[in-house]
């Protein structure tokens, strides 16, 4: 009978399966996230299992790459992709995609501003004419978003002139 192989022996023995390994599981975790950071961090791991197929033994230059690598990727490639990705069209960034959605007030909105409460999340607010004041519990709709500060106005009323 041939003797049986151990596991940890033979990855030990193959570095390159243990940063392939590596890669695959940033792979499968950038599509969950896709945010474009992980699958740079897998290409460094690629970059560490080829430079473990030419030096198996030396760990720290493994290690090296791998991080010269993925750095590179996260600060040259990674600008470039998402920059592209906004100009693509339809891309409508989190904020845009609030525009017209429904919230409401938590914190009475007037000309000092408030508080909604739109998808679970609690933003400031001010009303979309300054003279307009907006009741805590009256249901909401988000008519623009001004950088941090959601533009509100009541959701059953007739939109006010600007």
């Amino acid at each position: 009978m041939a003797p049986m192989i151990n596991l940890t022996d033979w990855l030990g023995d193959n570095p390159w399966a243990l940063w392939l390994s590596l890669a695959a599981l940033l792979g499968v975790a950038e599509i969950i996230s896709l945010d474009l950071v992980l699958i740079m961090i897998a290409a460094g791991a690629v970059g560490g299992a080829v430079t473990a197929l030419i030096a198996p033994g030396l760990w720290g230059l493994q290690i090296v790459v791998a991080v010269a690598v993925s750095v590179g990727m996260l600060f040259l490639l990674r600008p470039t992709l998402m920059k592209r990705i906004h100009q693509m069209p339809g891309y409508r960034s989190s904020t845009d995609k609030m525009v017209g959605s429904s919230g409401v007030v938590t914190a009475e909105i007037g000309a000092s501003g408030g508080e909604v409460k739109v998808d679970g999340l609690t933003w400031t607010a001010r009303p979309y004419t300054p003279d307009l004041v907006i009741e805590e519990g009256t249901e909401i709709e988000v008519y623009e978003v001004d950088g941090a500060i959601a533009v509100v106005y009541p959701k059953y009323g007739e939109l006010p002139s600007p």
